[in-house]
Order: C-alpha cells, then sequence, then structure tokens
C-alpha cells in the first residue's frame, strides 16, 4: 500500500461557543476562543492504494487538488466558519472540521481511498482523523443568531 498526500492551505474565522450554554459557561469553556478569532489553517488529505498500472499513480495529485479546492478551499477560504453551510449548527472546532471534511471529501475520491486528513490550526496544534465512526452534535442553527 502506498500512501499520497495533497497539503493545502486557508484563513479562516471562527467562534468557539455552544449555544446551550449561557455567556459564563462558554467563557470558561473556550476562553479567548469564544471570541471571533481567525486560523490559518492546513489541510493535509492522504489517500492509500495501489498504483495504477498505466499511471503509476496512486491517485492524479492534480486530480485531488480539484477536489479538495472545489469541495473544502473554496468554501472555507477567508470564511467565517459558523457561516459557513456545511458546517452550520457545528461549534467549529478543528475537531469537528475534520471529521465534516472526511465526510465531504471520501464520497469524491475515485482512485485509491481516503486514508488521513490532517488539519492544522497552527504550527503547534493539529487533528488527525482517519474515518473512524464519530457522532457530531448538530445544534440547531437559529440558536447561533444570538450575539453576546
Amino acid at each position: 500500500m502506498l500512501y499520497v498526500t495533497r497539503k493545502c492551505t486557508f484563513s479562516a474565522s471562527h467562534r468557539l461557543y455552544n449555544p446551550d450554554f449561557d455567556h459564563a459557561r462558554n467563557e470558561e469553556v473556550f476562553d479567548k476562543c469564544n471570541n471571533v478569532h481567525g486560523h490559518n489553517y492546513t489541510l493535509e488529505v492522504t489517500v492509500a492504494g495501489l498504483p495504477d498500472a498505466a499511471t503509476g499513480y496512486v491517485i492524479d495529485l492534480k486530480i485531488l487538488k480539484k477536489i479538495i479546492d472545489r469541495e473544502i478551499i473554496s468554501k472555507v477560504d477567508h470564511q467565517h466558519l459558523n457561516d459557513v453551510e456545511m458546517l452550520r449548527g457545528y461549534i467549529p472546532t478543528a475537531e469537528n472540521l475534520a471529521v465534516v471534511f472526511w465526510q465531504v471529501l471520501d464520497k469524491h475520491i475515485e482512485s485509491g481511498s481516503l486514508h488521513a486528513l490532517k488539519l492544522f490550526e497552527s504550527e503547534n496544534n493539529f487533528v488527525e482523523y482517519n474515518g473512524d465512526p464519530v457522532i457530531l452534535h448538530r445544534y440547531n442553527h437559529a440558536l447561533d443568531a444570538e450575539v453576546v
């Protein structure tokens, strides 16, 4: 088995808060991340497979780049993640982003199979996801309208 990885970057803002918490609890849990702030994210997408006999590729990296750009980067780059449709109702932590990004990308990978996704929120903080079942809690987005 071979593993091929494409790395890309995007910049986005977000606010971490739980609409079920009051203001004090959000401040306690999320601290300064309860305020709107931004990150320069790095996304690494790894596809596993065997090289195609005709091309030698597990997946053509130009195709993988197009999929990532079309399905993820074009929708999140320079956006407020709390307002992005695919993330609506989720607390936009790196963990939740990784799972949602996996769900979006997995159905578009036709050569090889999605093996790993790493999302770096900063140089020191990142999450790695390998597709194991995860249940994400989606909040009623109508509650998100409350800005404190």
